[in-house]
């Protein structure tokens, strides 16, 4: 139920895909076992990443890189040197949480054909995808999405909207062995 709820609040701020994924709860002890876990990485992330938008919710973390963190060209899924730069630094922190799945999202503005944009969204998580995995992170810890044109955080109507839109956001959940492990801590 509490997932639910969860999944509903992130749902509701235009994201229903990635509210679901963060939406899971283990609960109770081993719950705030995992929640301190993701307090402390999400704690590493915004110091690693100043300019992204770190959000908790529930036992997962919403990472938002936007425009100018990881910045796609229009009709491009080629990563900018800035944006490996960027993608550099959380490197280090999500090697140091192993026990952490992320699912990649990649979106588009609303310039062009739908069936177009879903594709290059695609393309976008799975260049993301592809970086981080060169760096040296296991490619099971990763599933990529593209939403396309769906849930845009700024107008489509200008081109600093557009802009904005072009985005990648992080679902970064407990795999089962940080589950598993917490449910025993908390038995202890």
């Amino acid at each position: 139920m509490i997932g639910a709820v969860i999944g509903n609040n992130v749902g509701s701020k235009n994201n229903s895909e990635l509210g679901a994924i963060l939406g899971g709860v283990v609960g109770g002890v081993a719950g705030g076992v995992i929640g301190n876990q993701m307090d402390k990485q999400a704690r590493e992330i915004k110091e690693a990443l100043p300019g992204a938008e770190v959000e908790r919710v529930g036992e997962g973390i919403k990472l938002t890189l936007g425009e100018n963190a990881v910045r796609f060209a229009t009709n491009k899924a080629t990563l900018t040197t800035t944006a490996k730069a960027n993608l550099d630094k959380l490197v280090p922190v999500f090697k140091d949480y192993g026990d952490t799945n992320i699912v990649i999202y990649g979106y588009t503005d609303s310039t062009g054909r739908v069936e177009y944009n879903q594709t290059l969204s695609e393309k976008r998580a799975n260049s993301v995808k592809s970086y981080l995995a060169s760096k040296g992170l296991k490619n099971s810890r990763f599933e990529t999405k593209g939403l396309g044109v769906k849930d845009p955080i700024a107008t489509n109507d200008t081109a600093e909207g557009r802009s904005k839109n072009r985005r990648v956001e992080f679902a970064i959940v407990a795999n089962e062995q940080m589950i598993k492990e917490a449910k025993q801590e908390a038995r202890q």
